[in-house]
């Protein structure tokens, strides 16, 4: 039974390949017809320029602020005990569907090239009025890929408010990945403790960026990064529109959990907002590279820089700090890449997944180093608009070798040595 089981998993892992081959062969039809008229000097960023010492204290310096542990203890008082990642799985209640199984419309948000190995779609119903932001996984959190005995991908989705200037609510999808053919979340609402713990507000922020490290969880805000806490997850207890303490309980904009954050690191004067965020685990220590979100038109160049994650065990998750409690880049470069969306850097190389210069349009995935810049191309004219136009956040999970992303409703993962074979 077990070797039936094994072939049907590889001929739908076939058909899938074919499938979404397929797929890619079609949009790159559609991708061999940009102008090259459109071209920007975004298309050519050349080599990266690093930044001076002095630039990187003065400019992308963090201040951290943990939550005071008795405005912690007083909120899982009144909540009741934290469940663990584990509960919320085991709690699931939708389904992500296979990339066989979605519409046209969604797959076209998927990259012309490289082609996703692997996709899905979310369900419309249970997305609509929200917008796809960051990703993340349990290959960040632990080396071994793992979060205990669970592969489990996080979600970040931000609630539209119709007004482009007011982000709306935060929310996570804690997504169980340990059967390919079949994927399961449960949400969890991002909030913040107010009033010592008696109570909490929803995070309004577009989540642009994540990494899950150890058990803390970063999200980007406007005003820098919140953690979080993932031994603190906490039930919700009435199913309500409201966020907070209401009568009768605990609800959290219809979500079963929520998520209180455990400190935050916030913007030290002028400092660069990071806007996309990831892991590199090819640095001693481990540590977070980050990204701005730079408008093609503004003339300006786009900062990269990375923070040093703690060595120190009580500090797990959380990013060395100097005496004063302010995080500083070790690292930082210049681009003349505008419009990232998604940041990724391994070894010596960084990915920038640029955005698409007009609405429907595929964006540019560069691979950038100290010596040059490559993107990835597609078509016979070798056009570099290949990657997806929202161009969203990366992530590597490093026990796979795969890239995970989203786009629209599309999560998808590629191999990176995909990625850099198909740079020109």
């Amino acid at each position: 039974m077990k070797q039936r089981g094994r072939h049907r998993r590889q001929k739908r892992g076939r058909a899938l390949r074919a499938f979404l081959a397929g797929t890619a062969l079609a949009l790159t039809a559609a991708a061999t017809m940009i102008s090259a008229s459109q071209a920007t000097v975004g298309d050519r960023p050349g080599a990266l320029k690093a930044l001076a010492a002095s630039d990187r204290a003065a400019g992308l310096r963090l201040q951290e602020r943990l939550v005071p542990q008795s405005t912690l203890d007083r909120l899982t008082a009144a909540m009741g005990r934290p469940v663990g990642v584990s509960s919320v799985l085991a709690d699931a209640d939708h389904s992500l569907r296979g990339a066989a199984d979605c519409t046209t419309a969604e797959r076209t948000a998927l990259p012309v090239a490289p082609a996703a190995t692997r996709a899905y779609c979310w369900d419309a119903a249970d997305t609509r009025g929200w917008r796809a932001g960051a990703v993340t996984t349990s290959g960040d959190a632990d080396d071994d890929g793992h979060w205990g005995e669970h592969r489990v991908i996080l979600s970040g989705w931000t609630h539209r408010t119709g007004r482009s200037a007011q982000p709306g609510l935060a929310r996570v999808a804690l997504v169980d990945a340990g059967d390919a053919d079949r994927l399961t979340y449960a949400w969890a609402t991002l909030v913040v403790p107010v009033d010592g713990g008696r109570d909490y507000r929803g995070l309004t922020s577009p989540v642009s960026g994540m990494v899950w490290y150890q058990d803390k969880l970063l999200v980007t805000a406007a005003d820098g990064l919140y953690v979080y806490d993932m031994h603190r997850i906490q039930r919700a207890t009435v199913d309500s529109g409201a966020v907070g303490r209401v009568r009768g309980g605990w609800a959290a904009y219809g979500a079963r959990y929520v998520l209180p954050a455990v400190g935050s690191y916030r913007l030290s004067g002028k400092a660069a907002r990071p806007a996309a965020i990831s892991l590199d685990r090819s640095t001693a220590p481990d540590s977070l590279v980050a990204s701005e979100r730079v408008a093609t038109d503004s003339g300006r160049h786009t900062r990269l820089w990375r923070y040093a994650f703690s060595s120190d065990p009580a500090r797990a998750g959380l990013l060395a700090t100097d005496a004063m409690g302010g995080a500083v880049a070790t690292e930082a470069y210049e681009t003349k890449a505008t419009g990232i969306g998604g940041i990724l850097s391994y070894g010596s190389q960084w990915y920038l997944a640029r955005a698409a210069a007009t609405p429907g349009g595929h964006g540019t995935l560069w691979r950038q180093n100290s010596r040059d810049a490559k993107a990835t191309e597609c078509g016979s004219d070798e056009t570099n608009r290949c990657w997806t136009g929202p161009s969203g956040s990366l992530s590597y999970w490093e026990e796979t070798g795969e890239v995970w992303s989203q786009s629209g409703r599309m999560l998808y993962a590629l191999p990176l040595s995909s990625i850099d074979r198909s740079l020109g």
